[in-house]
């Protein structure tokens, strides 16, 4: 049994002019100490996938269907109460921004003392003394210093690290980081995934990374889902998926990486627009955009078939499949 079960996912947003529905069918398992990355364009549904799992959509958002399963509990039967002993303790989160997720009126250790004193019953100084092991492990130069600092006199990759190391604090079975590394400049982003890698692969600790990078998705997942306009299109094995990618969306966001273009050649990129939550074209939403589109795709949502190691929603892929059995 898988250690994350979402099943059949469905999320909207209730306004004015009727719901909007955010995620639709969506269904994934993460295994202890896998490592799984979401992809997708902004607007793809990504983050709000991860958000649900925690019940942190705020309002009007709202889990409409589906259910999540965590280690044989039911997260989405949890109440408020019973959510709090999940979050932060077996299930961490690492948010975009570190400024946003630390508090600028308290110092590091406070935070991190005042986060492992809500989930164990353990002295201050017990506490103190695990920030600072936490914080030589994401190897912070003079962790002791820093102990006393407030986020504003730290730099963003060293914030971004305090923010792993909280993550770490209480030895969680899953960490989401929802795009780590977006605020920070290459060199950082490259040191602060290897540690993140790094540390998962010490405590077995499952990772769920969600990005609009496949080069990071690449070096660092086992598994990856691509998702567009709330829905999964493509899963299956990192390798095969970047390798040998099937859907038209995927092979478009392969494409774009800036190593696909000639040298001084225009980048290559998708036509078009993800579409907007309320106005998700019938049939195959990427058809507007897709270069294989047919009408049966502009009107016949398509289901998921295997292909390879892969699991595809495209009607393209299903009629070459079957056109490869039929001549076989």
């Amino acid at each position: 049994m898988a250690l994350l079960e979402v099943n059949h996912l469905d999320v909207r947003f209730a306004l004015r002019g009727g719901d909007i529905q955010a995620l639709r069918d969506v269904s994934f398992s993460l295994d202890r100490g896998e490592r799984l990355g979401i992809v997708g364009e902004s607007g793809a549904g990504k983050s709000v996938a991860a958000f649900s799992i925690l019940n942190l959509i705020a309002q009007p958002g709202y889990i409409a269907g589906g259910d999540i399963h965590f280690d044989g509990q039911t997260l989405s039967a949890m109440s408020e109460h019973q959510l709090r002993q999940i979050r932060g303790h077996r299930i961490s989160m690492i948010f975009q921004d570190p400024m946003m997720t630390l508090n600028p009126v308290l110092s590091i250790g406070e935070q991190m003392v005042e986060c492992l004193r809500a989930h164990r019953r353990i002295s201050h100084r017990e506490a103190r003394e695990i920030a600072l092991d936490r914080l030589k492990q994401v190897q912070i130069p003079s962790p002791q210093k820093r102990l006393d600092q407030y986020p504003h006199e730290l730099s963003g990759g060293m914030r971004q690290r305090i923010i792993i190391a909280i993550a770490l604090l209480l030895d969680p079975d899953i960490i989401i980081a929802d795009e780590p590394t977006t605020a920070l400049d290459v060199t950082i982003q490259a040191e602060i995934m290897a540690l993140l890698l790094e540390l998962c692969e010490q405590h077995n600790v499952a990772l769920m990374l969600i990005t609009h990078d496949l080069g990071v998705v690449s070096q660092v997942t086992q598994r990856t889902l691509v998702m567009y306009a709330g829905r999964i299109i493509e899963q299956g094995p990192t390798k095969e998926i970047i390798n040998d990618a099937q859907h038209p969306y995927t092979q478009g966001l392969i494409n774009a990486l800036p190593q696909m273009a000639d040298p001084g050649q225009r980048l290559n990129q998708i036509r078009g627009a993800m579409p907007s939550l309320n106005a998700i074209p019938s049939g195959c939403a990427f058809n507007p955009r897709c270069d294989f589109a047919t009408e049966h795709c502009r009107h016949v949502m398509p289901e998921f078939v295997t292909s390879g190691g892969c699991q595809v929603a495209c009607h393209m892929v299903r009629e070459m499949i079957e056109e490869a059995q039929h001549h076989a």
